[in-house]
């Protein structure tokens, strides 16, 4: 049963696996249900009531992978997303593509199944909105069809991936830099945009809520910039061996940091980062 007036977290426990997706239910509305390969630990923890609606701060697979699958089963369910993502959930073939370039046959297992969500419960976004009670910003960089929802009177800001991925009880902040179209410059003026609102908690979907905003966010920009300059100078596999080494030491055990790395692949982390840079590269050659 869905509770009203207060927030909640739904750790779908993808691939049995906990603190690595955490769907956000906040009045009988669901902020990134996760993948449908956890749609049914997402619908035990509601009683398997019908939301009110979803929220999706972007349309990676682990963060709505699950909407066409609940739209299948709840026919009048809206899908609030931003424009630019709208149409590949609408046809998911270009974002499967896409995600089989990453995960090949492993796609099943990861995510499941990726169904369409009809035109109709689509609610699309620009950003500047207000919906459902909830300020929308547009907050690319991780995604060119990224955006928050801002819930200013109980301080909270549902982020998706914009303020990284940090694990409790650790306090350490990945940056999830996967492809197709990491932007640095653009990931920084969301951050800008994040800390002029001045939330009191930033509720991650990798994982949870953190309430020391200022410092979690000024984590963030330096491993994006620090990160960004490994992967500049270093292949791969030494790219890898940096992010896996730094993040053990922080993570302060076992379990902690394979839940970071489930949530982030440092592989994908540095193709993100290539990829950004080869095109930087293009733009000023021209």
């Amino acid at each position: 049963m869905f509770p009203m007036g207060m927030s909640s977290e739904i750790d779908v426990m993808h691939l049995g696996r906990d603190r690595v997706i955490c769907a956000h239910e906040l009045n009988g509305m669901i902020v990134d249900p996760g993948p449908t390969s956890c749609l049914e630990t997402l619908l035990n923890a509601v009683g398997g009531e019908e939301p009110r609606a979803l929220l999706l701060t972007h349309i990676h697979l682990d963060h709505a992978g699950a909407s066409g699958a609940l739209v299948r089963r709840f026919p009048d369910l809206p899908v609030y997303v931003h424009e630019r993502g709208a149409p590949h959930l609408v046809d998911p073939a270009k974002l499967i593509k896409s995600a089989t370039q990453l995960y090949g046959d492993d796609m099943d297992r990861l995510w499941g199944e990726v169904v369409p969500v009809p035109e109709q419960n689509i609610r699309a976004l620009s950003g500047g909105e207000t919906v459902e009670g909830l300020r929308v910003e547009y907050t690319p960089g991780h995604a060119s069809h990224h955006v928050t929802y801002f819930d200013d009177d109980a301080g909270d800001a549902y982020v998706g991936d914009v303020s990284g991925v940090r694990i409790p009880p650790c306090d350490f902040v990945m940056s999830p830099t996967p492809p197709p179209d990491i932007d640095l410059e653009k990931w920084n003026a969301s951050l800008d945009l994040l800390e002029s609102s001045n939330p009191q908690r930033l509720r991650l979907t990798h994982f949870g809520a953190v309430t020391g905003v200022a410092s979690h966010i000024e984590q963030m920009r330096a491993r994006l910039a620090a990160w960004g300059e490994v992967a500049k100078s270093a292949d791969l596999d030494r790219f890898v061996d940096v992010i896996e080494a730094e993040t053990r030491a922080s993570a302060g055990d076992a379990a902690t940091a394979e839940s970071y790395f489930q949530a982030a692949p440092p592989d994908q982390l540095y193709l993100g980062l290539e990829r950004y840079w080869a095109k930087k590269a293009e733009r000023e050659a021209a």
